[in-house]
């Protein structure tokens, strides 16, 4: 049997980012953590973190860091039935998308944290590649576009959010004057998200534009907006987060009746355990009829 006290160092470094946090995190030393790395990779007999640039998993060390997150899981359960194993804080981390946690995941959750006594610890990604996280063993569950469940996870579909490609009246006078033309699309700036979001390039190919464009980045669901209603740009707005702009007309779609829809797909470890069950019936009454 593996020393979780291993693990548990293993995991530290990933979660943290570096040996010496990993050790704050711990209430150890940096050399300590080292060690105990050193002795996990000395009993599997083989490498289980990449030092440099950055730590990272090999994939020995990402089915370990996979096996832990579940084992807290169960050991959350545990501690409901024997109080005295419970630790002092309740921590779970999932990887979410900006534009969920912008909008409707505070709500779904709030009550649920509440009466479980939970504390999250949450990973932003885009929701095309927050998966990435549970692959590598850093979080216990994610929500993201991806359908393809993780080996040992469960792939449940919640619903979709609405994307709308949204615009000031001033903006869209000044760069669509004839309508959403291929000519607009090429020389209108557009805000993106970040280098891995795709809903502009998606939008714009069902419009048959596959083309370069100019673009602010902004990695800020609220900024995001804040740069939509100045007139900076176009992007693809949650329809939900721009409602008010779009009641009131400060915001209009620049092709109407467009629109992307992106399912969103809750991951979570088969073997979570009766936490994960219950916030997961709690993200489903959410997005329920």
């Amino acid at each position: 049997m593996i020393d979780y006290k291993l693990l548990e160092a293993l995991s530290a470094v990933i979660e943290h980012g570096s040996f010496e946090r990993a050790g704050e995190s711990l209430g150890i030393s940096q050399s300590a953590v080292s060690q105990r790395l050193r002795s996990l990779e000395i009993r599997i007999g083989q490498p289980v973190l990449i030092r440099s640039p950055m730590p990272r998993a090999t994939p020995a060390g990402q089915q370990l860091l996979n096996h832990v997150q579940q084992v807290k899981l169960l050991e959350r359960d545990l501690a409901r039935s024997i109080p005295t194993l419970a630790e002092s804080t309740n921590r779970l981390r999932i990887a979410l998308n900006a534009d969920s946690l912008a909008t409707w995941w505070a709500g779904a959750i709030s009550n649920f944290c509440q009466q479980e006594g939970l504390l999250l610890d949450l990973v932003i990604e885009d929701q095309d590649i927050g998966l990435q996280r549970m692959r590598e063993g850093n979080v216990a569950a994610c929500l993201c576009s991806s359908p393809q469940p993780v080996a040992g996870a469960r792939c449940v579909p919640l619903g979709s959010m609405v994307y709308l490609p949204l615009a000031t009246p001033a903006y869209q006078a000044r760069y669509f004057p004839d309508g959403p033309t291929l000519e607009a699309f090429q020389s209108a700036p557009v805000i993106v998200f970040g280098p891995n979001d795709q809903l502009q390039h998606r939008f714009l190919a069902q419009c048959g534009y596959h083309g370069r464009f100019p673009y602010h980045l902004c990695p800020s669901s609220e900024g995001f907006l804040r740069l939509a209603t100045s007139g900076m740009g176009y992007g693809m707005l949650p329809e939900i987060q721009a409602r008010q702009e779009l009641e009131s007309g400060i915001l209009s779609s620049i092709v109407p009746g467009k629109q992307l829809d992106v399912p969103l797909y809750w991951h979570f470890w088969r073997h979570g355990g009766n936490l994960m069950d219950r916030l997961t019936n709690t993200l489903l009454a959410a997005w329920g009829p």
